[in-house]
């Protein structure tokens, strides 16, 4: 069985250490390995296995810039599973609330 771009992005974001990467690259975007691996108690190898799932996922790419390798979050894959399978979700419970706030509120 052939794993989708969505299976492979739902398993990227189901580890932990992978989502706190994305969460590194968030707050500062462009860090080499040694700069994600200060704030991870984890060896270098252990840190590029995670890395690589990201950019199997395509949830990080990488640019080279003369011997520093700097990682990029890369946020349309998750922008693409939020469209799929948040968003379709997020109206109906939205439409829920206002229908629930506009009968408390007596109108």
């Amino acid at each position: 069985m052939q794993q989708t771009d969505a299976d492979l992005v739902f398993k990227a974001l189901g580890d932990p250490t992978r989502r706190k990467l994305l969460d590194l690259l968030y707050e500062k975007n462009g860090q080499t390995l040694g700069q994600l691996c200060e704030h991870l108690a984890m060896a270098r190898q252990s840190v590029t296995q995670h890395l690589g799932i990201l950019e199997t996922a395509n949830l990080v790419s990488t640019v080279w810039r003369g011997r520093e390798k700097l990682h990029f979050i890369n946020p349309v894959p998750l922008h693409e599973v939020y469209e799929r399978w948040v968003r379709k979700f997020e109206h109906q419970r939205l439409s829920l609330l206002y229908d629930i706030k506009k009968e408390l509120e007596g109108e």
